[in-house]
């Protein structure tokens, strides 16, 4: 299997959301649920929540509640089918926790510091205010992986580091103690990969933004996603075409458009040559609403039942266990644990 390319069909893979807002965006939606949707029509899909990973910073305990329950719903809305797909949420399953201590145990101190999630977040808030747990963070993501020994993770391209720290630490924990795990490969999906924020066209689209303006989130009204692709940065010039380094603005129009109908670039390039940048966002805005309204309708319905939700993901970290439980005994007969007499009578 190649950098880029997809595991063979039949093959298991992993990936996961964190609960960190309100709500997923179009960004989430776009160049990750739509692929994990097509993803579970040919794999051995996992899919889960790492809520573990939202306390590594200061955090309040119901709003991340609150925040797991509504990625749960958004997923199933977005196309996750639980029948298909096993979804659960990190914490569910304890085997995470365990299997990331012994990972963390192999890992080297510099190892660790390198990982850009807690170089960029101590350089901004003070290495003394910085958390063990976001020190140890990949070691975690890495146990998340290699729980379910995936064929391939299907991860965005700013995530390429931790799935190597993730296929070092399986191939240094198999040297020293036997093969147990699988070493995975990132594959990438080549289709909207990355979608920008609509205020400023030159960073990622991301939960953090500057100004709400530039994130369309997927429980936004129809009336806030027209008013946000309108009110979009657009660039100089009036041609349509996409050029990402002098035509930032229009291109991540363009490249939305393409990833919610299919359309090609090209094509759209053709649709519109000729015509100005309102009617590019006029009808963009119509596709985008027709995409997201239902994914909101459907989730807001599935909150609005939460004992039946918890039930589906209950189930669906009975079926993560199952596999989990397995592998995390093995590494733990591999590293010297004592097993666990059953009680006597």
């Amino acid at each position: 299997m190649t950098e880029t390319g997809a595991p063979q069909t039949g093959a298991r893979v992993l990936s996961g959301m964190q609960p960190s807002g309100d709500s997923l965006h179009l960004g989430n939606y776009v160049g990750a649920l739509v692929n994990w949707v097509k993803t579970q029509q040919q794999y051995d899909a996992f899919f889960f929540i790492p809520d573990l990973h939202g306390i590594t910073v200061p955090h309040d305990p119901a709003f991340l509640r609150e925040r797991t329950r509504n990625t749960a719903a958004q997923f199933i809305a977005g196309g996750i089918d639980p029948e298909r797909s096993t979804l659960f949420v990190q914490s569910h399953v304890p085997e995470h926790a365990q299997l990331a201590w012994v990972l963390t145990c192999i890992t080297g101190l510099g190892e660790a510091q390198r990982m850009t999630q807690f170089k960029d977040k101590s350089a901004k808030e003070g290495t003394e205010s910085a958390s063990v747990g976001l020190l140890s963070y990949p070691m975690l993501m890495a146990a998340d992986i290699l729980l379910y020994q995936p064929h391939g993770v299907p991860v965005g391209d700013d995530q390429k580091q931790h799935v190597e720290l993730t296929r070092n630490l399986a191939q240094r924990f198999n040297h020293r103690f036997g093969e147990t795990f699988r070493v995975p490969e990132p594959f990438i999906p080549p289709v909207g990969a990355r979608i920008y924020d609509l205020q400023d066209p030159t960073t990622k689209m991301s939960k953090s933004a500057s100004s709400p303006n530039g994130l369309i989130n997927l429980n936004d009204t129809d009336k806030q996603i027209a008013k946000k692709i309108k009110s979009a940065v657009t660039d100089d010039g009036t041609e349509i075409r996409f050029d990402r380094e002098n035509k930032p603005g229009v291109s991540n129009l363009l490249s939305i458009y393409s990833a919610v109908t299919g359309k090609t670039v090209p094509e759209l390039e053709a649709e519109y040559e000729g015509k100005m940048y309102g009617h590019l966002k006029v009808d963009l805005a119509e596709v985008v609403v027709a995409a997201i309204g239902p994914v909101r309708d459907r989730a807001a319905e599935l909150l609005a039942d939460p004992a039946e939700l918890d039930a589906l993901l209950a189930k669906g970290a009975a079926k993560a266990r199952e596999v989990a439980a397995e592998t995390l005994q093995t590494a733990y007969e591999k590293v010297g644990f004592l097993p666990a007499a059953a009680p006597t009578a």
